[in-house]
């Protein structure tokens, strides 16, 4: 078994939380992995080294500073009323709705979905934004949050 029953996840809150409810059609594609599979995913596709964004070394592709952008801000999209993601993010990934990606928080918490559901539903996986990443599966694009409320972009 590679997920854990949303109802068994630690941070089911994030996506249940009354000031910004997810639909139920939605809940159903949100598929937090097990630890086991989260840290298989977070091995094959962030690092085999480091445990989490605040320890990647050398040999991790995203401790390569020169791949990324500069910071831009998302927290100004997240605290609006308007549900879209910032706008330099949708033109970076140009990826079709039914796109499998994974929102990897750390090593041993990644979740799946699909593209449109974590742009309906962004804010809510951004409750924790100590440093995640969303990527997308068979995708070179890779977006890394920052506790800063900025984001930068990268082709890994």
């Amino acid at each position: 078994m590679n997920y854990v029953e949303l109802d068994n996840y630690s941070r089911k809150w994030i996506f249940t939380h009354a000031s910004m409810p997810v639909t139920e059609s939605d809940l159903a594609l949100i598929k937090p992995f097990t630890q086991a599979r989260s840290a298989q995913i977070w091995g094959e596709h962030v690092s085999r080294q480091s445990p989490d964004a605040d320890h990647f070394e050398k040999g991790d592709w995203a401790h390569n500073d020169k791949i990324w952008s500069q910071a831009i801000d998302w927290q100004a999209a997240w605290d609006s009323d308007e549900p879209e993601l910032p706008e330099e993010m949708l033109a970076f990934l140009d990826w079709e709705d039914n796109t499998t990606v994974y929102f990897c928080y750390e090593k041993y918490n990644v979740i799946e979905t699909k593209w449109d559901v974590f742009k309906r539903n962004w804010k809510n996986f951004l409750f924790f934004d100590d440093g995640p990443m969303l990527l997308g599966r068979k995708k070179s694009q890779a977006v890394w949050f920052s506790s800063k409320g900025t984001f930068r972009l990268a082709n890994r």
